[in-house]
C-alpha cells in the first residue's frame, strides 16, 4: 500500500509540474508561434535605422504617429515605443489579415498580454522597444488589439519595397 501512495504522488506531482500537462497550445486559434507574417525578429547587436511610434489618444480617437511607414525591404528597424496616452495600448507588427485574426481571439480574452517579439504592451508614459528585420517586401500594418482600439481607429500602415 505504502508503495502505490508514494507512486501516486510521484505521478500526480510530474502531471502537475509539467508544463506539456497544462500549457496546451493555448486559446483556440490563438498561437505565439516562431513565424511572423512582416518580417522576423532582427538583432539588437546589429545597426538599425530607428524609427520613433508614439500612441494615444486624441479628439475621441486612438492613435499612433505616424500612422504611414516606408521601409526598404531588408532594413532592419528600431522601433522606440512611447505610450503618450491615458489608457494602455500595444503595438502588434503583423499583415492586416493576422492582426485581424487575433483581434477577434483578443476579443475573446480581453487580458490577454503581449511581450512577442513582434509586439509590446504599454501601460501609459511607459515606453519600450522592438527591433525587426524586413525580409519581405508588401504592405502590412501595426496596430493595437485590445478590444475597441483598432476599431477607434489605432493602425498604421508600413510599406515595404
Amino acid at each position: 500500500m505504502m508503495n502505490w501512495t508514494k507512486s501516486g504522488i510521484v505521478l500526480v506531482a510530474a502531471t502537475l509540474l509539467s508544463a506539456g500537462g497544462w500549457a496546451g497550445e493555448g486559446p483556440s486559434g490563438h498561437s505565439h508561434s516562431a513565424t511572423f507574417s512582416a518580417g522576423e525578429p532582427g538583432n539588437p547587436k546589429k545597426p538599425a535605422k530607428i524609427v520613433q511610434v508614439t500612441m494615444g489618444e486624441s479628439d475621441g480617437k486612438m492613435v499612433f504617429v505616424p500612422m504611414r511607414l516606408e521601409i526598404k525591404k531588408g532594413d532592419q528597424i528600431k522601433f522606440v515605443l512611447r505610450n503618450n496616452g491615458e489608457l494602455e495600448h500595444e503595438f502588434v507588427l503583423a499583415s492586416t489579415a493576422d492582426n485581424l485574426k487575433h483581434a477577434e481571439e483578443m476579443k475573446k480574452h480581453p487580458d490577454m498580454a503581449h511581450e512577442e517579439p513582434n509586439g509590446r504592451q504599454l501601460a501609459p508614459k511607459k515606453t519600450s522597444e522592438i527591433v525587426w528585420k524586413f525580409t519581405k517586401a508588401g504592405e502590412f500594418e501595426y496596430a493595437c488589439l485590445i478590444p475597441g482600439h483598432r476599431e477607434a481607429g489605432m493602425t498604421g500602415t508600413i510599406v515595404v519595397k
